[in-house]
């Protein structure tokens, strides 16, 4: 399959997939040469490709990924810990986010008036 159809089925753009490529993020098991030496993709790159996206969309880093993919096959012990470490860092995050908006209904509660300026009353 050519790197247009690839695009097309991903819904990635053209650069993004060469540049995945070049990183190693899609391997050489995906990727072929024809006689006239342009590349050729295997079908199974749609579903690799989909996976990145899952991966990126949830929280992983392209490192993380490319980390993942270097190992060549992760254990299941080791999957399962990458997966409660993104957890671990989502949950953080969401408790940050949730004390800076208990912090901004404070400052509405408070009843502050900028009228003078900024911090001003």
């Amino acid at each position: 399959m050519r790197i247009s159809e690839v695009a097309r089925s991903t819904d990635l753009p053209i650069s993004t997939i060469r540049y995945y490529e070049q990183i190693g993020i899609i391997t050489d098991e995906h990727v072929l040469r024809d006689q006239n030496n342009y590349r050729v993709y295997t079908s199974d790159v749609i579903h690799h490709l989909n996976v990145v996206k899952h991966c990126l969309a949830v929280g992983f880093s392209i490192r993380d990924i490319q980390s993942m993919i270097s190992k060549n096959g992760i254990s299941k012990d080791e999957h399962v810990n990458l997966i409660q470490k993104k957890i671990a860092e989502i949950e953080a995050a969401q408790q940050k986010l949730d004390e800076s908006k208990q912090k901004l209904y404070e400052i509405l509660a408070s009843n502050i008036i900028c009228e003078k300026g900024f911090g001003k009353y």
